[in-house]
């Protein structure tokens, strides 16, 4: 470590894509989920020490030189005008504002961002986020503040700079990705108001059956379908706010169910998910390529939900490996993409743990007085 407390080194830091299990999108409305964070798709940000501070486009994601004006137009209708640069930037906004309201020296050495992905492009597994919460472990690690701003305090920062672009999302992603591995979120209305943040508790990964990842290589966006049920919500629509209060008991009772690895139970728990989505939300805003990928999975008898918003499915095949077999040949044949997931243990290091019992304050979007953050408990078999 140099004198004035910046690393000479290279930092990297990877965010990995996240699954809702169950409860989702009640994240959104006060409720609860369960999620896990997966190794099969990834973000990496890297940073450097440089005399600039730089941030660089990705080669693909970020691109800006055209073979001719019809690629230009073809890419923009495929792929949009987003790529990660503009998440590099929000997150270094928010990083430097909540230090200075929080009184968080940071040394005037100067890097360079750069990152790298391989998470799907809109297909419902927080690739977005994913690109924010690795810069932001870049960022608490070069200026030396990770024991200074708390775990549970991290997904709301990260939310933050999304928001800054638009992006409409909760905090369920953002948890799981900060947090890693598997994690029960109770998002209720008391804590959220008190804190600015839900509570938070690891679950042992090796209670999760064999799960798997069905996507679509031409995903619909999945950040337009939370809008109309939202308003209904804030509106006070019955049907709304009973079936999401629905939602969130899911996970509840998915959390039951994984801790006595009632496996039959969670199959049921993760179609009734889907079923009350679709009623909230309709076909038309769900998309009828979405719907299939549900339906290609519930026809050889898998259970099956969103992963997210849309565009990823995550299976469950509780009769066992013929049944995976059936589900593979189906998907292919409906021209899906399918693999096993594998499931990303813990990402919190020591430091991360002993800040978990520290005082802390939100300070951004959030409650001005001091507020402790308790432990998170890891849940095993009972």
């Amino acid at each position: 470590m140099e004198p004035n407390g910046s690393s000479p080194v290279v930092i990297e830091h990877k965010a990995y894509a996240r699954i809702g299990l169950l409860g989702n999108p009640s994240d959104v409305y006060y409720g609860r989920t369960i999620s896990l964070s997966i190794e099969n798709f990834w973000a990496c940000v890297r940073l450097e020490p440089s005399e600039d501070l730089l941030i660089l486009p990705h080669p693909t994601h970020d691109l800006v030189k055209f073979g001719s004006l019809s690629h230009l137009v073809n890419r923009l209708e495929n792929e949009g005008y987003y790529g990660g640069v503009r998440l590099l930037m929000a997150i270094c906004k928010v990083f430097t504002s909540y230090c200075e309201e929080q009184r968080i020296h940071l040394h005037d050495n100067n890097f360079s961002l750069s990152y790298d992905t391989n998470i799907p492009r809109q297909t419902g597994l927080s690739g977005s986020s994913a690109i924010a919460c690795a810069a932001f472990s870049c960022l608490l690690d070069f200026y030396n503040v990770r024991d200074k701003i708390a775990v549970k305090i991290r997904p709301q920062l990260i939310l933050n700079a999304e928001k800054e672009l638009g992006i409409v999302a909760g905090l369920q992603d953002r948890v799981a990705q900060v947090y890693g591995g598997l994690v029960y979120m109770d998002f209720n209305k008391a804590s959220m108001n008190k804190n600015g943040y839900g509570n938070y508790t690891q679950l042992d990964t090796s209670l999760l059956p064999p799960l798997h990842l069905i996507y679509a290589e031409n995903p619909s966006d999945s950040g337009k379908v939370h809008s109309a049920v939202r308003q209904r919500w804030l509106d006070g629509d019955e049907f709304i706010i009973s079936s999401m209060e629905e939602v969130a008991s899911l996970a509840l009772e998915g959390r039951s169910a994984l801790l006595e690895k009632d496996y039959a139970k969670l199959a049921a728990l993760m179609n009734r998910n889907f079923d009350l989505r679709r009623r909230m939300f309709g076909d038309a805003a769900l998309g009828a390529l979405n719907i299939e990928m549900v339906e290609v999975a519930r026809r050889v008898g898998a259970a099956s939900k969103f992963t997210g918003s849309g565009g990823a499915v995550v299976a469950f095949c509780p009769d066992g490996p013929l049944q995976v077999e059936a589900l593979t040949d189906a998907c292919k044949k409906a021209g899906f993409c399918i693999v096993p997931v594998k499931v990303v243990p813990s990402v919190l290091n020591e430091i991360d743990v002993r800040t978990l019992v520290t005082k802390n304050r939100l300070g951004v979007n959030g409650p001005q007085t001091p507020v402790f953050s308790l432990p998170c408990p890891v849940e095993n078999v009972r």
